[in-house]
């Protein structure tokens, strides 16, 4: 239970040095954060080894370029994947049962945004870029920000699949939370293939 668990504490923002070259290099130190934070619901299932944030990212990216939809802008897509949980970098990656509200995940997230793009990156052109990707995905108001929505989803899927086929889990919520709520036509046939493939594997699994 949410409550049972200690709260989780946050780092302190960074705070600019006002030399923009060491201000930039410690974003590229915190990126660093991305790879060696392992995703909240797997640690929770006790998973060896789970994956981290930029693992889950860098899969994501590779799945927009797979995508035949050409009235899509897949440049776009690629780069929304590799920006949308860029805010865990320092807030982590934070799980609904750790009781905190989704506007205060929110608020801390942008607040995360705000101390990269203005402290870190000094608001250059490149730092606006990744702010107004970040919030196009999180307001989910263009068929890109949607469609890699989607694909959030889908590959949480593929990992859960992975897991259950590498370490004998069950790990059905995490099927439930996602394949039912795709929305582009595409994702949802990769959903169906997962899912034939996830059958066939238990019925393997269960002959033995």
């Amino acid at each position: 239970m949410a409550q049972n668990l200690p709260a989780r504490e946050f780092p302190p923002l960074y705070t600019t040095t006002g030399d923009e070259s060491k201000d930039r290099l410690a974003f590229f130190h915190l990126i660093e954060k991305l790879k060696t934070q392992k995703r909240t619901g797997w640690v929770d299932n006790n998973i060896p080894n789970p994956e981290s944030i930029s693992d889950h990212m860098y899969r994501m990216a590779m799945l927009a370029m797979c995508s035949s939809d050409q009235k899509l802008d897949i440049s776009k897509c690629v780069m929304l994947c590799l920006v949308h949980d860029l805010a865990e970098a320092h807030v982590g990656d934070i799980a609904p049962r750790e009781g905190i509200s989704s506007a205060e995940k929110r608020r801390l997230e942008e607040e995360a945004m705000h101390n990269i793009v203005h402290d870190m990156l000094h608001n250059t052109p490149a730092a606006q870029q990744i702010e107004a990707l970040w919030k196009e995905y999180e307001e989910r108001q263009t068929p890109e920000a949607q469609f890699v929505k989607d694909l959030d989803r889908f590959e949480m899927a593929s990992q859960a699949l992975e897991y259950e086929r590498d370490h004998s889990a069950s790990l059905q919520p995490f099927f439930d939370s996602s394949l039912p709520n795709l929305r582009h036509p595409e994702v949802q046939e990769w959903g169906r293939d997962l899912l034939e493939e996830r059958a066939l594997m238990q019925g393997t699994q269960k002959s033995v």
